[in-house]
C-alpha cells in the first residue's frame, strides 16, 4: 500500500492504479464524465459483509440487504471528490460507482486490493468478496499502489455449486445466472421458478460467495451506514424506497415472492 493518505483510507480500502494500465473503457453514458488527460484511478471498497447474525432468516442476496449501496458508497465518494478537489483544485475529479466505464475489479487488482476470482468478483484478503467497488478518475499522477500478485485457491468450488450451472471454467453465462433471472420482468420458466423456489432467496444469489473458502473468517464491514439500515427479509407491501431492488420496480420482487406460495 502507498504512502500517501487518502480521504477515509483509515477506514475503507483504497489504492491508486495507472489509468492506462486499465485498457478499453465499456461504452456508456458516464465515459464522457472521465476528464481529458487522465493519468489516475483511485479505488475504494465498500465491504458490506455485516456478520451471519444478520442474515438470519433473510430471502434475499447479502448485498440487498442494506440500503442501496448506490446511494451509500455514492455518498461517501461524493465526500471524498469533494476533499480531494478543495485539496488539489489544480485537477479534475470524478467518481463512478456501478454505472462505471472502467472496469472495476481490474482496477481494483491493479491497486492491490485483492484478485480476480473465479465468479469475477473482486476478493480482498481482509473483507473477502462481499465488496462494493468505487473509483475516481483524476488527471492529477499519484503515486500508485503496488499490483496485487497471484489469484485465488482455483478450488472450483463457486463452479461446482452454482446452483443454474451458470458458472463454468470458461466464465459466467449471463442467461442462466440465477442472480440475473430474478431481477428479470414477465412470468418465469417452470424451470427458473424452480430454482428461485429452492434456493430460498427471491433477489439475487449468493451461492458463490457462500462457499468460496476466501470468504471464510473475513471482517465484517466497517461502513456503518449498512448496519443502520439493514432489512434481511422482504414481506410482501414492502416499501423498496431506498433498497437495492428498487430500480427493478416493485412487480418483480413481489412475483418472486409469490412464487412461495405457490
Amino acid at each position: 500500500m502507498m504512502n500517501m493518505k487518502l480521504p477515509f483510507d483509515d477506514i475503507l480500502p483504497c489504492g491508486v492504479c495507472e489509468f492506462e494500465r486499465i485498457g478499453e473503457l465499456f461504452p456508456c453514458r458516464a465515459k464522457e464524465r472521465i476528464p481529458e488527460g487522465a493519468k489516475s484511478v483511485i479505488v475504494y471498497l465498500f465491504p458490506y459483509w455485516l456478520g451471519e447474525e444478520y442474515y438470519k432468516n433473510s430471502n434475499v442476496s447479502k448485498y440487498a440487504v442494506p440500503e442501496d449501496y448506490h446511494l451509500i458508497a455514492g455518498e461517501y465518494l461524493n465526500k471524498i471528490t469533494e476533499k480531494l478537489k478543495a485539496e488539489y483544485p489544480e485537477n479534475k475529479f470524478e467518481y463512478f460507482c456501478d454505472n462505471s466505464p472502467v472496469n472495476e475489479v481490474k482496477a481494483a487488482v491493479l491497486s492491490g486490493l485483492g484478485v480476480k476470482g473465479k465468479n469475477s468478483l473482486l476478493i480482498n484478503p481482509d473483507y473477502g468478496s462481499f465488496c462494493f467497488i468505487g473509483e475516481i478518475v483524476t488527471d492529477r499522477a499519484f503515486e500508485y499502489s503496488e499490483e496485487s500478485s497471484g489469484e485465488c485457491l482455483n478450488c472450483g468450488l463457486c463452479i461446482k455449486k452454482c446452483p443454474s450451472g451458470a458458472l463454468t471454467a470458461k466464465g459466467i453465462d449471463i442467461e442462466l445466472c440465477l442472480s440475473d433471472v430474478t431481477q428479470r420482468k414477465g412470468e418465469l420458466t417452470a424451470e427458473n421458478i424452480n430454482k428461485i423456489k429452492q434456493s430460498g432467496c427471491i433477489w439475487g444469489c449468493d451461492v458463490c460467495q457462500d462457499v468460496c473458502p476466501m470468504n471464510k473468517k473475513i471482517k465484517p464491514t466497517p461502513v456503518k451506514e449498512f448496519y443502520e439500515t439493514a432489512k434481511a427479509f422482504y414481506d410482501s407491501g414492502d416499501n423498496i424506497e431506498k433498497r437495492a431492488f428498487a430500480w427493478r420496480g416493485k412487480k418483480v420482487i413481489e412475483r418472486n415472492y409469490n412464487y412461495f406460495k405457490k
